[in-house]
C-alpha cells in the first residue's frame, strides 16, 4: 500500500504548502500516480506550486529527481558508462556548442552519448539544428544509439517519450501553471534525464543573461548548485560551469547557419567567444572522462585536436552515421539557404557595447528558425548572423547584420527588431563569458 493511499494527496499538498517535508516515499507515490493518471492535473498543480514557494529540502530533491528516473526507462551504456561524459546546456541564443563540443571531445578519446530536445521560443534546439543536414535522422532507438557511440565515440539524438516520462508531464503542467521558473523543479527536471541517460559523469553549462533562462549569475550558480547535489547522491561525477549569455554566442542564429558556423568552428576558424567556451567545457569533459589530468591539459589537447582536423573528421563521421550528407560538412553551402539576405545597417558610428540576445533570438524566431508552440514547423534556412559583435566598431551604413529571410516583407520587419535589439556607444564594457567552474 502506498503512502498516498494511506494519506489523501491533498494533506501532502498541504504539509508541503505550511513548509513541511514530504519524505521519499511519499514523492515517489505522488510522481507514479500522477504517471498512472491515479492522481489528477489539479491535485499536482497544487503541489508544483507548493514547491514553487516552499522549495525542496535536499532529501525531498533528491527523491523526487529519483521519482522522475523511475518513471520510465533508462539507458544502459555498458562498458562505456565508467568513461562516458554527458553534457546539458541550459540553452540560450546562437547555443550551437553541442555541435562543436560532442565530436571535439569524442575526438580525444572520450565517448560522449547526447540525448537532446528540440527548441522552444527564443532558444534554438539542437536536433533542429542537426536536421537542417539533408537527410540526418535523429530518432535512433537505444540500440542503434549505443552501437554508433561505441563505433565513432559520440551520438546526438531524440529522448524517446519512454526515457523519464514524468518530466514529460510535469513541464507541460508547469508550463501552464506559472511554477516553470522553480529553480528545484528546474534542476529536477535537467537531472532527471541526465541521470537516466546513463552516464557516469556529467558537464552542465548555466548560462545567466538578458538571453538565459537565468538573468543573474546569482540564480545561475544557485541552480548550478541544487544540480550538483543530486548528481553526487546519484554518485555521478558532475562538473558545472556558469558562462553568460547576454549577447548571442557566436555571431549565428538559425539552424543551417549555427550548422555552418560549428563547422567553420570544428576547422579552427569560428568565432572566439564560441571557441573559448567550447574549449573550456571540453577541457572539463576530458578531465571528468579520465583523459587529461587538467582542464588546462584538456584544453591544450582540444586545441591540437581542431588544428590537425581530427574534431572535423569526427563531425563528419557521426553525420555520415545518423544518415547526413557529409558533403555538406567539406561544402556548408550545400545546407539549406534562404533566398533573400538583407542587411541591417547601422545608424551611426560607434562601438557595439550591447546586443540584446532575447530580442534578436525573437526576430529569428519570428522569421521560422523557431517555434511558439511544439507543433510549428521550423524552416532550417532562415535566421541571422551578426556582423559586428560586441566590442567592434562600425561606422555608420555598415552591416551590424544580416537577415536571411524566405521575402522581402519577413527580411524588413526582423531587420528592424535585430536594429532596436543593437546599442552603439563610444566604448563597450570587456565581456565576460567564463563565470564560474563549480564542482
Amino acid at each position: 500500500m502506498t503512502a498516498v493511499s494511506l494519506l489523501r494527496p491533498a494533506e501532502l499538498i498541504a504539509r508541503k504548502r505550511d513548509g513541511g517535508e514530504l519524505s521519499a516515499e511519499e514523492i515517489d507515490a505522488l510522481v507514479a500516480g500522477y504517471v498512472a493518471d491515479r492522481i489528477p492535473d489539479y491535485q499536482v498543480a497544487a503541489f508544483l506550486m507548493a514547491v514553487y514557494f516552499r522549495g525542496l529540502s535536499a532529501d525531498e530533491l533528491a527523491a523526487l529527481t529519483d521519482a522522475m528516473v523511475r518513471s520510465g526507462e533508462t539507458i544502459d551504456l555498458g562498458p562505456l558508462a565508467a568513461r562516458a561524459v554527458d553534457k546539458h546546456s541550459s540553452g540560450g541564443v546562437g547555443d550551437k556548442t553541442s555541435l562543436v563540443l560532442v565530436p571535439l571531445v569524442a575526438s580525444a578519446g572520450v565517448p560522449v552519448p547526447k540525448l537532446s530536445g528540440r527548441g522552444l521560443g527564443h532558444t534554438g534546439g539542437t536536433l533542429d539544428k542537426l536536421e537542417a543536414i539533408p537527410g540526418l535522422r535523429t530518432a535512433l532507438d537505444h540500440r542503434a544509439f549505443l552501437a554508433q557511440v561505441e563505433r565513432i565515440g559520440c551520438a546526438i539524438a531524440a529522448q524517446t517519450a519512454r526515457l523519464v516520462p514524468a518530466d514529460a508531464r510535469l513541464y507541460a503542467l508547469r508550463d501552464v501553471t506559472g511554477t516553470v521558473e522553480s529553480i528545484p523543479l528546474i534542476a529536477a527536471s535537467i537531472m532527471s534525464k541526465k541521470l537516466a541517460g546513463g552516464a557516469r559523469s556529467i558537464l552542465l553549462d548555466v548560462k545567466c543573461g538578458r538571453g538565459a533562462f537565468m538573468k543573474t549569475e546569482e540564480a545561475a550558480r544557485a541552480l548550478a548548485a541544487q544540480m550538483l547535489a543530486i548528481g553526487r547522491r546519484a554518485g555521478r561525477r558532475t562538473t558545472a560551469v556558469v558562462s553568460g549569455m547576454d549577447a548571442p554566442l557566436g555571431r549565428a542564429v538559425g539552424n543551417a547557419l549555427e550548422v555552418a558556423e560549428a563547422i567553420d568552428t570544428l576547422r579552427g576558424a569560428g568565432p572566439p567567444d564560441l571557441t573559448e567556451l567550447c574549449l573550456t567545457l571540453g577541457g572539463v569533459m576530458l578531465v571528468l572522462g579520465g583523459a587529461a589530468p587538467t582542464p588546462e591539459a584538456g584544453r591544450a589537447e582540444l586545441r591540437r585536436r581542431l588544428a590537425q582536423g581530427q574534431a572535423l573528421e569526427r563531425f563528419q563521421a557521426m553525420v555520415a552515421a545518423q544518415g547526413g550528407d557529409p558533403a555538406a560538412v567539406e561544402r556548408p553551402e550545400r545546407l539549406p539557404r534562404a533566398p533573400v539576405q538583407a542587411a541591417v545597417p547601422a545608424p551611426r558610428g560607434g562601438v557595439v557595447v550591447a546586443i540584446d540576445a532575447t530580442a534578436v533570438g525573437l526576430a529569428a524566431m519570428r522569421l521560422g528558425a523557431g517555434r511558439a508552440t511544439k507543433e510549428e514547423a521550423i524552416d532550417p534556412a532562415v535566421g541571422v548572423v551578426i556582423e559586428r559583435p560586441v566590442g567592434v566598431e562600425v561606422d555608420r551604413g555598415e552591416a551590424l547584420a544580416v537577415v536571411h529571410a524566405r521575402d522581402e516583407r519577413a527580411a524588413a520587419a526582423a531587420a528592424a527588431e535585430v536594429a532596436a535589439a543593437v546599442a552603439i556607444g563610444e566604448a563597450a564594457a570587456p565581456q565576460q563569458l567564463i563565470r564560474a567552474v563549480l564542482d
